[in-house]
């Protein structure tokens, strides 16, 4: 191996090195997702359908709202502020862009709490809703899931007068033009009301338990990793078994060329021109006196022989 094919070779492996790392980082990217859903998911299932607690428990005055609370049920005694409602914007549900109706409903000790009772669909020619059914008037009592506040929108969204397009409670509040006595680090999204309305917005979804692709993403992610380890594994392989390949090649045929030659000589049994012996070309035996008087002798007989025919003519 030069050195040439081992800096090659070395570039190879960095590549899967670098490779690996990046693939290490989003594996664990992807687990902690799948850690965070899990606890999502286990949150809910505590607390979705735990027995409603007077909302005091949970959120004292002037205390501020715990996330291990989300999706708590909690009980208000009250009555409603129907006149401060105000309608969150753009919200998908029922296949379109729907509102939901936020109510601030005010507590015995004073307190103001905002509840969300449910979305309605945008009217048919119009982008507002066509109704919203009122919540119940005078005393009530509310079952209500706890939620954290939403954040505000960072691209200058906004919304016209009596809407919002976030519930985010500080734009609730001034929006609706409450008090400090409302309470904005948590919000109720509407279980039960009592007395119940003969009318209800439609009810929000339950929470999905479905626990997402996070922790197939990071399995193949590591898949990915070690297939880098063998893809620049088989393609150095590959390599070392062209160059044996070529190797054995060349040497065998250096090995054939000689054995060829003298297998050649052995087999015809006779030296090469260079190696015969010249054999001069024998000169003639007749000299040169001779053939002339051989020639001579042969035109006097041809003369004698016409003599003979004419005479014999005559």
């Amino acid at each position: 191996m030069n050195g040439r094919t081992a800096l090659r070779w070395s570039g190879y492996v960095a590549v899967a090195v670098a490779f690996a790392i990046a693939c290490a980082f989003l594996s664990n990217w992807q687990f902690t997702r799948n850690e965070s859903r899990s606890e999502q998911l286990a949150l809910v299932e505590a607390n979705y359908d735990a027995a409603p607690v007077p909302v005091g428990d949970l959120i004292a005055a002037g205390g501020e709202f715990s996330p291990a609370d989300e999706w708590r049920p909690v009980e208000l005694v009250g009555e409603y502020l129907p006149d401060q409602q105000v309608l969150v914007r753009n919200r998908p549900h029922g296949g379109t862009s729907a509102f939901e109706v936020l109510v601030p409903f005010r507590t015995e000790d004073g307190r103001v709490f905002v509840i969300d009772r449910g979305w309605v669909p945008p009217a048919t020619d119009s982008p507002d809703p066509a109704a919203v059914p009122a919540p119940p008037s005078g005393a009530a009592t509310v079952v209500a899931r706890l939620k954290p506040v939403e954040a505000a929108p960072t691209s200058g969204r906004s919304a016209p007068a009596g809407q919002v397009p976030t519930i985010n409670l500080d734009l609730v509040v001034a929006e609706a033009g409450l008090g400090d006595e409302t309470v904005t680090s948590a919000y109720g999204q509407l279980v039960s009301e009592d007395p119940a309305p003969e009318t209800v917005p439609g009810a929000l979804p339950t929470p999905t338990e479905d626990p997402g692709p996070h922790l197939s993403y990071a399995i193949q992610w590591i898949l990915f990793a070690i297939m880098g380890f063998v893809f620049i594994w088989y393609m150095i392989r590959t390599e070392v078994r062209h160059r044996r390949e070529d190797a054995a090649e060349a040497a065998a045929m250096a090995d054939a060329a000689p054995a060829k030659t003298a297998s050649a000589s052995i087999g015809t049994g006779a030296p090469d021109a260079a190696d015969r012996p010249r054999v001069p070309v024998a000169a003639s035996v007749v000299p040169p006196s001779l053939r002339r008087r051989g020639g001579g002798k042969r035109d006097r007989d041809m003369q004698d022989e016409d003599a003979i025919l004419d005479s014999s003519r005559s």
